[in-house]
């Protein structure tokens, strides 16, 4: 009888989950593994995610104290930012005040870009993060500390921990409980910095500024009037509401915050936003509907997967009369296929692109053959870094 196959032995550290929350730790220390025992040959998803993080190397450190514009508080370390839909009245002589113009965004928006730099500066972190975890690479390290720094401890350009003066209307409000949307990266931010923990280059002290911002933006999210207000909205902007709560409550180890706001969302947000057949009513309302019931879908996802981390189920939750994560996502999947006719306001179109990661994910979370033959049906139009998610 030959001798069993004995696989070589892999160094124990590639073995420890990262200290991610929206992320699946477990299956991103699984690829690393099979990374580790075949680095000549990287998952297409890993590949690509090198070519970005090599990219991001080159972005130079931003922060909310470059733009020109003050905030009414007379603080460029205050975020500020102009609400996407507000366009000037043609009827009055200075346009003011601004009116909405649902789903139409102006491009005089762009003009402050704090909305762009927070985005930019999740999306580089969460990115550089992920190569460093997969490499222990210390440059990507190092470049990602430098920028963290940069937009959130540095006495000269670190941001304050509020968003008092987001998606201002000119003419009519300095800032609104619905700018807190800007915010929703912050997710991915987090688990960002989570990989980077424990490593050479971003110190203790790094780490302990970051918890603490971490810390007043939670608490500001959760006792200003605006915090309480968007936290109350019954549509996708209460969904990523308490998935930036969630998510920043898990990284300051508050969790027992983070399953009050989970458990609480059975009723809140899948019982109030999701009807019984699957619809969202409040994004269908919207001109852009479609995208819209897939955005909120998405905070449908990362919530699920947030709750994943401290046991609490939101991906098989149902409530008494089947309102459910997977009859919403069931419902939108006819219309991404061409089998019925969409029945609201929708100036984007179908875009089956956005809908294809949300159904991937809720077939490899809830284990569905079903939604995975609808996934491979709608095409394979996913975000490049969706496969680190799943299996």
């Amino acid at each position: 009888m030959l001798p069993p196959v004995v696989e070589p032995a892999l160094p124990v550290d590639a073995l420890a989950p990262p200290r991610v929350f929206l992320h699946a730790p477990e299956t991103l220390a699984r690829h690393k593994l099979r990374w580790n025992a075949d680095r000549q040959h990287p998952e297409p998803a890993l590949s690509r995610l090198f070519d970005d993080a090599r990219k991001a190397l080159h972005e130079r450190p931003f922060s909310v104290t470059e733009k020109s514009a003050t905030p009414p508080s007379g603080d460029k370390h205050d975020y500020l930012s102009l609400a996407p839909y507000a366009w000037p009245d043609p009827g009055k002589p200075d346009g003011l005040p601004y009116l909405n113009r649902d789903g139409e965004v102006n491009p005089e928006r762009d003009s402050i870009p704090d909305h762009q730099y927070f985005s930019r500066l999740a999306a580089l972190t969460e990115t550089l993060g992920l190569a460093y975890f997969f490499t222990d690479d210390e440059s990507y390290a190092r470049h990602a500390a430098l920028l963290l720094r940069t937009f959130f401890v540095d006495p000269a350009t670190r941001m304050n921990p509020n968003l008092k003066f987001a998606q201002g209307v000119r003419g009519k409000e300095d800032g609104r409980p619905a700018g807190i949307i800007d915010t929703v990266p912050i997710a991915r931010l987090v688990d960002g910095v989570g990989l980077l923990r424990g490593g050479k280059s971003l110190s203790k002290q790094d780490q302990e500024s970051l918890d603490d911002w971490f810390r007043d933006y939670l608490s500001w999210l959760r006792d200003s009037d605006h915090g309480r207000k968007e936290g109350q909205s019954k549509n996708n902007h209460g969904t990523w509401y308490d998935v930036q709560v969630v998510s920043l409550a898990l990284a300051t180890g508050q969790v027992d915050l983070a399953r009050e706001v989970l458990e609480f969302s059975h009723k809140r947000r899948i019982g109030r936003e999701i009807e019984p057949d699957g619809r969202q009513p409040e994004e269908l309302r919207r001109s852009r509907s479609w995208h819209y019931a897939v955005y909120n879908l998405q905070a449908f996802v990362a919530l699920a997967n947030l709750g994943d981390r401290i046991g609490v189920d939101l991906w098989r939750y149902q409530t008494p009369d089947g309102r459910s994560i997977r009859k919403a996502i069931e419902w939108l999947i006819p219309f991404a296929l061409d089998k019925q006719v969409w029945p609201a306001p929708n100036i984007d179109g179908i875009k089956v692109e956005e809908l294809w990661p949300v159904v991937r994910e809720a077939a490899d979370r809830l284990h569905d053959a079903r939604l995975l033959e609808a996934a491979s049906s709608l095409g394979e139009k996913a975000d490049d870094r969706l496969p680190l998610f799943l299996e």
